[in-house]
């Protein structure tokens, strides 16, 4: 998904940042419990933005809490672009995505709530990770690195899969979650059909250095 160009004028500009506030203050309820009960009063007082101001960017809760799941995916997607730049092994950036991704549950805690709660509806959509995840299936497919499948019910399997891990990194924060997301990383792979050997090897390949991605991101 493109970066928006930025507002060109003052009363755009403030019509970007209520909007902002909105998406903010619904994610922030998305992690911290999943209920979208909240009533739209309550949203815009958290917003610090006036009632009314809502019907000017929504037309009801359904759209603000969607567009709020969508933003907190493509912030997760672009963080995993960012970090991951320069991989082209297919097999690598799998695996990284969901090491990466037990990570953030302490880096990013509001992202991985969000993906907790709601990512299940969005494991088959056109943004955020399931876009990524899915050209990396195709491209693992396309040069023979995964075994020939269903690229749908290939992201099924690796979404439904980084949300249980996402939920063992909640349920059970007495583990080493870089080994637990190692480990699952490597089943994952077995499954597209990297041998087991490369498997366990390329699944704890040294992350790439987070100043450096930031760099070759530039």
């Amino acid at each position: 998904m493109p970066t928006p160009a930025p507002p060109s004028n003052r009363f755009e500009r403030r019509r970007a940042e209520t909007r902002r506030a909105l998406i903010r203050a619904a994610r922030q309820i998305l992690a911290e419990s999943g209920d979208t009960s909240a009533s739209i009063q309550a949203i815009a007082e958290r917003a610090d933005v006036g009632f009314g101001s809502f019907y000017n960017h929504f037309e009801s809760k359904t759209e603000l809490f969607e567009a709020a799941v969508v933003d907190a995916l493509e912030e997760f997607g672009q963080a995993f672009d960012e970090r991951l730049a320069g991989i082209d092994d297919p097999a690598e950036l799998v695996a990284a995505g969901f090491r990466l991704s037990a990570r953030m549950a302490e880096s990013r805690p509001e992202l991985m709530q969000v993906l907790r709660h709601r990512g299940m509806g969005h494991i088959h959509s056109d943004n955020g990770l399931a876009r990524r995840a899915l050209r990396d299936i195709e491209a693992g497919l396309a040069s023979g690195r995964f075994t020939p499948v269903d690229p749908a019910v290939a992201l099924s399997a690796l979404g439904g899969t980084l949300l249980a891990l996402v939920e063992l990194r909640f349920a059970r924060p007495d583990l080493d979650g870089d080994e637990a997301a190692a480990s699952v990383a490597e089943m994952v792979l077995r499954m597209l059909g990297v041998t087991p050997t490369e498997a366990h090897e390329v699944a704890r390949r040294p992350l790439p250095d987070p100043a450096r991605s930031a760099t070759a991101a530039r």
